[in-house]
């Protein structure tokens, strides 16, 4: 192997392990900026109650 041959094939080398390893270097350092960040509190809505009518027949009554 020539010094030319050695150089393109630690080329080939170099750009395969920045495709594979980039994303996993990309996705490990936002996962530890994330983990670093401050717990933020979930707001809390309030819960409205529904109304459950006292006759279970599902009718109207006809004085209302």
């Amino acid at each position: 192997m020539n010094t030319e041959t050695k150089k393109s094939a630690w080329t080939v080398v170099c750009a395969v392990a920045t495709v594979v390893l980039g994303p996993a270097a990309v996705t490990a350092s936002a996962l530890d900026q994330a983990n670093k960040a401050p717990m933020h509190h979930a707001v809390r809505a309030e819960q409205t109650q529904a109304y459950i009518p006292s006759d279970s027949t599902g009718r109207r009554r006809a004085d209302v």
